[in-house]
């Protein structure tokens, strides 16, 4: 029998193997560090690495990195850090592939950031949170924030991106017209006799922040709809710094870059709160976590660069090695680091936030709640468009849907409802 145009045929969980092996060769490492400085005890981090999460025959591994930094008391950022991950998973489907996964991730970190605070207003207590969650699939990085903490990237050839959002209302002339247009009131503390003192803070409750998850006794207009961005690095890697306020009041994004370029990730973490504290002494917690994104080549950080070294030497720190001539390293070095940003989105509306312009036709189940993940009858689900003045809207009967629960959320959100008479009696009290 002839052998020339023999065919070995091979089974489709050994191919589909393969390509989750070939997928991991081609994953960054990551590295972490974190420290801080505790004024109150109100800071709360998640870091957790190699997340699985099953797809087709084989298994892939996503990280997070969560900062949360409570006001009022630490109870909403023990119950986020504990809570939100989950929140935001149960809101992805189980059936999607690597990119249907991490194109629903905007999506499902709305949906899991206002399930989070819709669960923990209904235990009635007043605290509240900020919170920085970064989740990182590959070369994948998506930011969701709330608040003030703040979440920047440095890639290797040294161009700064911000990643997060600042949700404070005095540098936010957006967020104070939608909070006003809601029923809530913008202004500064008043010592009496007209004089004004502070920063401009929502009333009632007097929150400097538009954004948090929590703060009933503020008012649902401040609400828990995340801005989300996110990109995608070149395979030669960058660093990521996450960091509560107490960080970013005393140093501009450069100078936490600059002050520790070269280090390794715990010492950089320890040397950006240094600085910080150098700055303006230890005024509220101060937390710094520093994520390393690393091809897979080059796992440790090298040692602290010579004085003076600009921004270029954080290319070399990620950039693959090469045993190869000095002309293929030029040549390697010359290759473009390009950071591609795949999605941004800061709208506080959550019908704009869920709409179904969306690659995946099985993102948002019929008779499902697209927030809580609650099953519903036929017929019992809100549509997030119903009552929606924009022409360009989908009918009122097009999904997604919201249980009547999500539904008073959301117009509480949107200043449509009556909100927040219980809990302004606390501020009365």
């Amino acid at each position: 029998m002839s052998t020339r145009s023999e065919h070995h045929t091979v089974p489709l969980s050994v191919l589909l193997k393969r390509e989750l092996a070939n997928e991991k060769i081609e994953k960054p490492e990551l590295v972490h560090g974190q420290a801080s400085q505790s004024k109150k005890g109100e800071d709360y981090t998640l870091l957790k690495t190699e997340c699985q999460r099953i797809v087709g025959d084989g298994v892939t591994t996503f990280s997070v990195f969560g900062l949360f930094d409570g006001h009022n008391g630490s109870a909403a950022a023990i119950y986020t850090k504990e809570n939100l991950l989950n929140n935001v998973l149960g809101a992805i489907p189980s059936d999607l592939n690597r990119d249907e996964w991490v194109a629903a991730l905007p999506r499902a970190l709305v949906a899991g950031f206002v399930k989070t605070d819709k669960d923990f207003q209904e235990r009635a207590q007043t605290s509240g949170t900020t919170v920085t969650f970064v989740i990182i699939e590959g070369w994948v990085v998506t930011v969701a924030s709330v608040g003030d903490s703040r979440c920047i990237l440095e890639s290797a050839e040294g161009a700064l991106y911000h990643l997060s959002a600042d949700h404070r209302l005095e540098c936010n002339e957006e967020e104070r017209e939608r909070i006003t247009a809601s029923g809530g009131e913008v202004g500064r503390l008043n010592t009496g006799g007209g004089a004004e003192i502070g920063p401009l803070r929502c009333w009632p409750g007097g929150l400097c922040l538009s954004r948090s998850i929590g703060d009933m006794d503020v008012g649902e207009f401040i609400v828990p709809i995340p801005y989300v961005k996110q990109v995608k690095l070149s395979t030669a890697g960058g660093r990521l710094i996450i960091s509560s306020d107490g960080v970013w009041d005393a140093l501009t994004a450069e100078m936490a870059l600059d002050c520790c370029r070269g280090m390794p990730v715990d010492a950089a973490a320890s040397q950006i709160v240094k600085e910080a504290l150098s700055v303006k002494g230890l005024r509220d917690d101060t937390t710094c976590i520093v994520v390393d994104i690393l091809p897979p080549e080059r796992i440790t950080a090298p040692l602290p660069p010579p004085k003076k070294q600009g921004k270029g030497v954080f290319k070399s720190m990620f950039r693959k090695k090469s045993s190869e001539s000095s002309s293929l390293v030029d040549k390697e070095y010359l290759e473009p680091d390009v950071v591609e940003e795949m999605f941004e989105e800061g709208s506080a509306m959550l019908s704009e936030r869920l709409d179904t312009k969306y690659p995946l036709c099985n993102m948002f189940k019929l008779f499902m709640c697209a927030v809580c993940q609650v099953e519903m009858k036929p017929g019992e689900g809100v549509s997030i468009h119903a009552g929606s003045s924009n022409p360009r809207k989908l009918r009122p009967w097009d999904g997604p849907f919201l249980c009547s629960s999500c539904q008073e959320k959301k117009e509480a959100m949107e200043g449509k409802r009556p909100s927040g008479m219980r809990t302004f009696s606390y501020i009365i009290a």
